[in-house]
């Protein structure tokens, strides 16, 4: 049999992952702080007896298009946008530390501030913040969020904890969207990084894009498809020729 269906088979198959990629990305076009995925592959000769005739196309490390989302006004005290390359802390749901660009920020039943789905949001010293009963929040440029209870002075409870990646360590996406440390270890907080109240950044996906990608990809997948239907055409044609009485 021709290796052609196999070559076919591994080009359809990077297809149907970058589509994937791509259908998330579209689904994301509306989250906050969303970054979007990227799908990279690389040509892999096929190494063994007599020429290198076939190339595999294989996944390689992907990442994330890192640059931020459009900005966009809620004058909502508790929605923070995080400037530069600061990110957000948050407890991820299996316990360990992790990072968002999200920052809509709730208030839970019990007084912890967390994300809009439910991560508790950690202070620079990595525990959560409380608010008081009855309390209304602000947070400063630095990251300090102030409690003030009716007619009493504003207090600091804790400082949002904002760090920025470095180049030694990156992020890495993580299966449940929040992003992590390439070696696992949590970031020291950013004394110098700072966020703008009233603000949300939103998901940096270009919806155009993602769809055009979408229908390009789509086709690539039948052109791999067409091939291996070639591929099984031209072995069946060979299995015919075998059965020839001569």
């Amino acid at each position: 049999m021709d290796r052609l269906i196999y070559t076919a088979m591994t080009g359809a198959n990077a297809a149907a992952s970058r589509q994937s990629v791509l259908a998330n990305n579209l689904a994301n076009v509306s989250t906050n702080g969303f970054r979007a995925q990227l799908a990279t592959y690389r040509a892999v000769p096929l190494r063994g007896e007599g020429a290198t005739t076939r190339v595999f196309a294989l996944e390689a490390t992907a990442g994330h298009l890192n640059t931020p989302g459009p900005a966009m006004r809620t004058d909502r005290s508790l929605d923070v946008m995080a400037k530069g390359d600061a990110w957000f802390t948050v407890q991820g749901s299996d316990g360990t530390e992790a990072y968002t660009r999200n920052g809509h920020i709730e208030v839970a039943t019990d007084g912890t501030l967390t994300t809009g789905n439910g991560l508790q949001v950690l202070s620079s010293d990595g525990s959560p913040i409380t608010s008081p009963a009855g309390a209304e929040l602000t947070i400063q440029p630095d990251g300090n969020v102030s409690a003030k209870v009716g007619n009493q002075p504003a207090n600091v409870i804790g400082r949002l904890k904002l760090v920025v990646p470095t180049a030694e360590d990156p992020l890495k996406r993580g299966g449940d969207g929040l992003f992590r440390t390439l070696s696992g270890d949590p970031l020291n907080s950013e004394d110098t990084a700072r966020v703008q109240a009233g603000m949300l950044e939103g998901s940096n996906v270009n919806a155009i894009e993602a769809m055009v990608g979408m229908i390009q990809t789509a086709r690539q997948f039948e052109a791999q498809t067409r091939l291996m239907q070639t591929a099984e055409s031209n072995d069946r044609a060979a299995g015919q020729l075998l059965n020839l009485q001569g």
